[in-house]
């Protein structure tokens, strides 16, 4: 995730992919625009983060669909901070939207829940973790 202290409630922090072949999709991406792949330990693999290459910062991950990410759908996920996640669930669910993943905590970072609105995008929102 992004630098938690320009992560603003409403805001886009952050992106990622979550695929099968995260390698594979590493390389393409780093051909097409660029980016340079920092590994990000899981445990027995590891998944990337995508950094810009003037600056070095991190600019998108790309993961493997495995662990918690397993059921995970293969796109470019934007990820939106909210104040308080389990609020913006519920009013997801009360406005016709669904859960796809989670909600769940991320050691450190907070938590995240994928939703789908009504007319069927997905989106994960992200709570900062809490002091």
């Amino acid at each position: 995730m992004s630098d938690p202290d320009t992560q603003e409630i409403g805001s886009i922090t952050w992106t990622d992919l979550t695929v099968q072949d995260a390698a594979g999709v590493r390389d393409f991406y780093a051909q097409v625009v660029g980016w340079q792949p920092e590994a990000v330990e899981m445990g027995e693999y590891s998944d990337f983060n995508m950094t810009m290459p003037a600056s070095g910062k991190a600019a998108a991950g790309v993961c493997y669909a495995r662990g918690v990410n397993a059921d995970l759908p293969p796109l470019w996920l934007v990820y939106i901070t909210v104040a308080d996640i389990d609020q913006s669930v519920a009013k997801c669910l009360a406005l016709g939207g669904k859960v796809i993943h989670g909600p769940r905590g991320m050691p450190g970072q907070g938590r995240i829940c994928v939703i789908q609105d009504p007319a069927g995008a997905v989106a994960a929102l992200y709570e900062l973790a809490r002091e």
